[in-house]
């Protein structure tokens, strides 16, 4: 329930503020006083858009501040979806910035338009003509019968199934699209695995290879430079070996005739070692290669191979190539398997669309089961209202396809008098029909769920006394499980709330403002009065005035 209401800066209202109660409060004022100032202001709290032209002074800022008890509400997680703080005394605040900027806050906590109004919708409801076109609203139509049948654990479950439907269709439209495109380039693919696979790569082996070519195309020379080599190092008396053994022994003799001399002589002496294991190592190497045109051939085409595939991917490693073919392989293994994946998901969507359905049927049976309950009922209330001759056929239709809310059609068919035909509620109904509908259809809501605050706009507009009279008992019962608002000209309706405001205006140094405050018992008597019979008021219309009140 709304609990307090500032306004600041704002068409004719330089400042109000204003408290209310729970139960049945009335709201009166002459034409003009600025009721649909206190709306709009109202509205821009649930999220309507705003206008500079909206603001009193446009050098100054325009503040509208509602204060909400939503502890009876079970609004928990609409604030965890909205990521909103919960607190059970919610504030709202709208502000229009003399730069005609508009701001939003929640619990101080700044918000988008789209957040607000979907916050707002669970805190007040402002009811006028206007807003009784959402009476014709299929969607509408299905909360009214969803919230009677008790609905809510099977529309969530329901949605629940839906989001994981949507979801897996979207992954399987996804996959089909990348296996049209997968199998274009199949066949090319496995041609260049199948090329890398026979090519047998190692990763260092283009290295190898080069060498073993290189020796293979070489042998005669590098077989004569190792014996040539071999004779200068090993010839008796002229051979590097012995000439160094000489000079070896040749220094052995005047090591000890200074450190320099002994430095050089085992200088000399490692040298002979590392020419002796050069010898060795050249007598190994002796006659080890031989001539292998075969092999050179083998080791040629492998060359050519490895070089074509290097410049083949535009790399320069074989290591590269391999990280290639894996990808390749990669690629294939997935192509391959995208059909066994999309029989995997099919499989789950077939489960999904069974699951929906169950629940999409047990839907429609709970609705086809309130439906003349909530029928007659309605059209008892409405004979009340004066429409004894209203009648309503609600009819759904399982279809095939999966819709926000199951999978029924709905028709809210509506026949205003005997002896016509049913047709569609948009078309058969009057304005004024609409509207003491909708009150109908809010009043039997009210004893199943917690509505937000209601507020009624002058729904009695032509309305006669009598009828009148009822409205004001429909909605004096439903303050009994909510709080309601009617903003009214009727004293019939005005005389049954719990609390009277009046808006006014009033006139300071030449400047109009609209006011709104709560009236006591005797002026609520004079207000009631005034009504009645207007500004001369007579002993007859305080008596008449008194009696509405008791």
């Amino acid at each position: 329930m709304i609990t307090s209401l500032s306004i600041t800066n704002y068409a004719l209202i330089d400042f109000l503020e204003v408290g209310f109660n729970n139960g049945f409060s009335i709201i009166t004022g002459e034409t003009g006083a600025g009721k649909s100032i206190l709306l709009g202001g109202l509205s821009l709290v649930l999220g309507k858009r705003a206008d500079i032209s909206q603001v009193k002074d446009t050098s100054k800022k325009c503040v509208i501040e509602a204060v909400f008890d939503i502890a009876g509400y079970s609004l928990k997680s609409v604030f965890k979806n909205a990521d909103l703080d919960y607190d059970p005394q919610t504030i709202i605040r709208r502000e229009i910035l003399p730069s005609g900027k508009s701001r939003a806050f929640v619990n101080d906590t700044p918000v988008t338009l789209d957040s607000l109004n979907q916050l707002s919708v669970h805190l007040l409801d402002i009811h006028s003509q206007h807003q009784t076109l959402q009476l014709v609203d299929d969607q509408f139509q299905f909360r009214v019968i969803d919230a009677l049948a008790k609905n809510e654990k099977q529309l969530e479950n329901y949605n629940t199934e839906l989001n994981n439907y949507k979801s897996l269709k979207q992954e399987l439209k996804q996959i089909q699209d990348f296996a049209i495109d997968a199998k274009k380039e199949y066949d090319y693919n496995l041609f260049l695995l199948n090329e890398l696979t026979e090519a047998n790569l190692i990763d260092g082996e283009l290295q190898e290879l080069e060498e073993t070519y290189e020796q293979l195309s070489n042998v005669e020379t590098i077989n004569e430079t190792i014996s040539y080599s071999i004779s200068l190092l090993n010839a008796e008396e002229i051979g590097v070996v012995d000439r160094l053994a000489e000079i070896k022994r040749q220094f052995t003799n005047i090591s000890n005739f200074g450190k320099q001399y002994e430095a050089i002589q085992q200088r000399i002496e490692s040298t002979a070692i590392e020419l002796d294991d050069i010898l060795i190592e050249l007598d190994n190497l002796e006659g080890e290669l031989t001539s292998d045109p075969s092999t050179l051939d083998k080791v040629n085409q492998k060359l050519l191979i490895l070089n074509n595939l290097l410049k083949k991917h535009s790399v320069s490693e074989v290591s590269e190539l391999i990280a290639i073919r894996e990808e390749l392989s990669e690629k294939i293994s997935v192509s391959e398997n995208l059909d066994s994946d999309i029989n995997v998901l099919q499989t789950k969507i077939n489960a999904s669309e069974e699951k929906l359905k169950s629940i999409a049927t047990e839907l429609n049976k709970k609705r086809v089961e309130v439906t003349p309950k909530f029928t007659k009922k309605l059209q008892d209330i409405l004979t009340q209202l004066g429409m004894s001759n209203a009648r309503f056929d609600i009819q759904f239709r399982l279809t095939d396809g999966f819709k926000i809310n199951g999978m029924d059609e709905l028709q809210f068919l509506f026949m205003a008098n005997k002896g016509g035909n049913f047709t569609e509620l948009k078309k058969s109904a009057s304005g004024g029909e609409l509207s003491r509908i909708m009150l109908a259809i809010k009043s039997i809501l009210a004893k199943h769920i917690k509505l937000p605050t209601i507020m009624f706009d002058e729904i009695d507009t032509g309305v006669s006394g009598e009828i009148s009279n009822k409205m004001g008992d429909i909605m004096k019962d439903m303050s009994k499980n909510m709080q309601v608002f009617s903003i009214t000209h009727l004293p019939q309706i005005a005389s049954k709330g719990n609390w009277h405001y009046k808006v006014y205006k009033t006139d300071t140094n030449n400047v109009t403002q609209t006011q709104m405050r709560l009236l006591s018992q005797d002026e609520r008597i004079v207000e009631l009065a005034q009504m009645l019979g207007g500004s001369n008021i007579t002993e007859s219309a305080i008596a008449h005035a008194k009696q509405l009140l008791n």
